[in-house]
């Protein structure tokens, strides 16, 4: 089988190895394990290869090199108009000697994919759709675009779009999906935690707008002036750093939280297991992997009620929901800390749940969606 994978994830190139984000190639390295030769249409930078960077593991792989497109100006807009034949070119090209086409949505990249593959109704196809998915949510007008054309019987056909999340669709196309992080070998009865001592919460994602970490900081800040004991590390990194660093210093706040950059899978792992709580206040999320990790061993995530993540947190019973108001959000994390007994029983139930999804069951459905 020739599979054709097609996204807007930044890769590098290394020797003869490719790479790209780690929790996208982790993902797709189970895919590639069913398929024959791989053909990647991505665009490429010229950058190192950073901690967070790993390489595809295939014997039969080649890389279709475009360029990356934007629509955030008038320079971006012109390039990008310039680029569009080129581009629709090569995914045509690329998409007759297919045998399956895989795209990579919500992105510019996907939705020329989801234009494209119209032409190819006979061709098997999946899409993985790792934004979110909620009809009901505020979202740019090329990811509704998108959204539509995947929901679309008439305009797409043979196709299974996998989406996070259990919404209302009468379109035979979309399949409730998850994604998985850790082996049936890591799943174990969580360590019980000592709420009476020193907490410890973990951000962990990029340091960016929509990921919200200057919210993450104020609520701990406002738990340590409470009086509660508390720690705060964030991992990862973005153009927000210099400023949290800044906003961590001049309110006296560095044996409080700490900005540990972007670090390697087994650094966050090892916290994971002794952490208490992982805050994600994200305006959007897909299925937000950082929040699935951390409940498989026992942390209990604070998160805003976007995406599937209200399903994933069952309304509160394996987690708690913040709504992005600060009072309101801290007055809900101090009455959950007032109570130990309860954050046990959290914690146990978000274990329970994340461990159902480990590698080898991915790796089973990902095989079933091949075989269809």
């Amino acid at each position: 089988m020739n599979f054709l994978i097609i996204t807007h994830a930044m890769h590098k190139e290394k020797g003869d190895r490719i790479y790209s984000y780690a929790p996208y190639i982790r993902e797709m390295n189970l895919w590639l394990k069913s398929v024959d030769s791989v053909t990647i249409i991505a665009p490429v930078l010229g950058d190192s290869i950073s901690k967070i960077d790993l390489p595809y593991e295939h014997p039969k792989l080649h890389l279709k090199t475009i360029p990356s497109i934007q629509f955030t100006s008038l320079k971006t807009i012109f390039y990008a108009l310039l680029n569009l034949p080129h581009l629709f070119f090569t995914l045509y090209k690329e998409m007759r000697k297919a045998d399956h086409i895989h795209l990579r949505c919500p992105g510019n990249i996907g939705l020329l994919g989801c234009l494209v593959q119209v032409f190819f109704p006979k061709t098997p196809k999946t899409a993985k759709y790792a934004g979110n998915w909620d009809p009901e949510s505020e979202q740019p007008l090329s990811y509704r675009i998108q959204k539509w054309l995947l929901s679309s019987s008439f305009f797409t056909k043979n196709m299974q779009v996998l989406v996070y999340g259990n919404w209302f669709s009468t379109s035979p196309n979309i399949k409730p999906f998850f994604t998985a992080s850790f082996l049936e070998a890591d799943k174990n009865i969580p360590a019980v935690r000592d709420y009476s001592n020193r907490l410890q919460f973990l951000f962990v994602g990029s340091l960016v707008e929509g990921k919200r970490p200057f919210y993450t900081i104020q609520l701990v800040e406002r738990l340590h002036h409470l009086g509660f004991n508390v720690q705060l590390d964030l991992f990862g990194d973005g153009v927000l750093r210099e400023s949290l660093h800044h906003y961590i210093v001049e309110h006296e706040l560095e044996n409080v939280v700490h900005l540990h950059g972007n670090q390697g899978f087994s650094i966050i792992k090892a916290r994971l297991k002794s952490a208490h709580f992982l805050i994600l206040p994200s305006k959007s999320e897909g299925w937000p992997k950082a929040v699935a990790e951390a409940m498989f061993f026992g942390v209990i995530p604070i998160a805003t009620p976007v995406s599937c993540l209200v399903d994933m947190l069952e309304y509160g019973s394996r987690g708690v929901l913040i709504f992005g108001a600060l009072d309101v959000d801290v007055k809900h994390i101090t009455e959950a800390l007032e109570d130990p007994a309860g954050l046990e029983s959290i914690s146990k139930a978000a274990a329970k749940w994340s461990q159902q999804f480990t590698l080898e069951r991915f790796e089973r459905e990902i095989e079933a969606l091949l075989k269809n």
